[in-house]
């Protein structure tokens, strides 16, 4: 049994580092949220582009509004870390997430949704190494592929053709503010339908924009 499980461990270990490596060069096949969307809306639209073909717009806007540090951090927010951890535990609940960047390309590459401590820890583990051996532009266009834009829509160039039938590089300083309106919740917002909160959080997007430089 014993023989068996250090075999198992070696296995996974050696995977993981195939995958790591993997990723340098690639977009994943597919993510375990990616199968989940497909099983509950019954589609998965996606299609992976490049970096350059991405368009600095949407870069702009999803860094505005999810991680105005990530060039400039080592994968984690500490600040942000303490306040979410402080809004929370005032709210008894989870209400506000201190997660960067990385640490969703992590999540959203690697492993699955939920809030278990086990998968924050391993989500730690590979921000870590995903911040040593890939660097900032693997990991933004790693993150811009796979995260969740909608019902079934996977990454920045379907959630464009999806709502503005036009390529991501195409899209406007608005149009690219209002797809990254709808993180951290695709399931809940429409850019389609905005409701009040959604219009401000637009706005504040597109001024948040104006301050992000790519490097």
């Amino acid at each position: 049994m014993w023989k068996f499980i250090k075999k198992l461990f070696f296995i996974l270990v050696i995977a993981n580092i195939l995958f790591i490596i993997f990723g340098i060069f690639f977009n994943p096949p597919i993510t375990i949220t990616q199968i989940g969307g497909l099983v509950k809306y019954g589609k998965l639209k996606r299609d992976y582009v490049s970096y350059d073909d991405m368009g600095n717009n949407i870069k702009r806007a999803v860094i505005a509004s999810e991680d105005q540090l990530f060039f400039n951090h080592n994968g984690f927010d500490y600040k942000q870390i303490e306040k979410a951890i402080k809004k929370n535990d005032k709210k008894g609940k989870v209400v506000r997430g201190g997660s960067t960047i990385s640490q969703q390309t992590a999540k959203n590459i690697f492993l699955w949704q939920g809030r278990s401590w086990f998968r924050k820890g391993l989500e730690a583990v590979y921000t870590f190494i995903i911040e040593k051996v890939w660097g900032k532009d693997i990991i933004l266009e790693r993150y811009l592929n796979s995260i969740e834009m909608g019902q079934g829509v996977f990454g920045i160039e379907a959630a464009a053709q999806y709502y503005y039938n036009k390529p991501a590089k195409d899209l406007t300083k608005s149009e690219a503010a209002w797809i990254a309106a709808v993180l951290p919740n695709p399931k809940k917002y429409d850019p389609k339908n905005p409701s009040a909160y959604l219009n401000k959080k637009h706005n504040w997007i597109m001024r948040q924009m104006n301050n992000i430089v790519l490097k």
